[in-house]
């Protein structure tokens, strides 16, 4: 395959009750529909409340299966719940195996690996790292053996949490600390990384659009398809606005554009959920 071209979507929060939400999807997939990529990504958050709702996750994986390319997904903490962190509260719902489960149940694969136009693409459910779930040992077990087999070959990586936010090491903020792929997984993931031609990440996360490298390594952060976080709860750190991500990839390089579909709206999460603003 000369060229590969994926369509990452984040976020996309869906359930019955939130029309925005799903009204959004909706231009996304005519979006999809007018620009056939090769596959689309949806790097998690694919459900709006998956550990407490199944219907969620079942509504949603039905959307995604309407799309007319296939689709491959990573859970995010909105389907299987939070890492726990060195510095932050507890959360309220902790990823489990139980958890875990049901997603890969209803919607599909959390880790996978595949080959395309001269790249190795893989992707990794980074809600159970810092867990100590059997689980996630086993991913890092899985990661040794996939990245083996991409020497020689650029690699790219995608997960639902951006690594961090400026450079690797980082210092993690009580208030912030849900926000990044914790430690001390974050630097054995690095570290594995390392030791193969590691040239993205591409994750979500936090709803807003974010583009930088540093040593070599893209960062591509997806905003969410589905809403906006006001300034009230969140900082701003690059563009708070809904849209999607493309890529191109072909041997030995790779393209970025940055989308917005046509008809999709800036939802607030304060004027969703019925609260007034601050």
């Amino acid at each position: 395959m000369p060229q590969f071209r994926l369509t990452q979507i984040s976020d996309t929060h869906l359930a019955r009750r939130f029309k925005p939400l799903v009204d959004n999807f909706h231009r996304v997939s005519e979006h999809i529909d007018a620009t056939r990529p090769d596959l689309v990504l949806n790097s998690g958050d694919v459900s709006f409340d998956g550990p407490t709702s199944r219907d969620d996750m079942v509504f949603a994986k039905e959307l995604h299966s309407a799309l007319p390319v296939d689709c491959l997904y990573l859970p995010g903490n909105h389907d299987i719940g939070d890492n726990p962190t060195a510095v932050g509260p507890v959360p309220a719902q902790l990823p489990t195996e139980q958890t875990r489960g049901a997603f890969t149940s209803v919607i599909g694969e959390d880790r996978w690996h595949f080959d395309a136009a001269g790249w190795c693409f893989i992707g990794l459910n980074s809600l159970i790292m810092n867990t100590g779930l059997d689980s996630e040992a086993e991913q890092f077990d899985w990661l040794a053996g996939a990245l083996d087999k991409a020497v020689g070959r650029p690699v790219a990586l995608f997960v639902h949490k951006p690594l961090y936010l400026e450079v690797p090491y980082d210092a993690e903020r009580v208030e912030t600390s849900f926000r990044y792929v914790p430690q001390p997984a974050r630097r054995r993931l690095i570290e594995v990384f390392g030791k193969v031609d590691w040239r993205l990440v591409g994750s979500g996360h936090v709803h807003q659009r974010r583009d930088y490298t540093f040593e070599h390594v893209r960062h591509v952060w997806a905003p969410s398809t589905a809403f906006i976080v006001p300034d009230t709860r969140q900082e701003v750190i690059g563009v708070k606005e809904v849209g999607l991500v493309e890529y191109r990839f072909q041997p030995d390089s790779f393209e970025v554009r940055h989308v917005r579909a046509k008809g999709q709206v800036d939802v607030d999460l304060d004027m969703l959920l019925g609260k007034e603003p601050a």
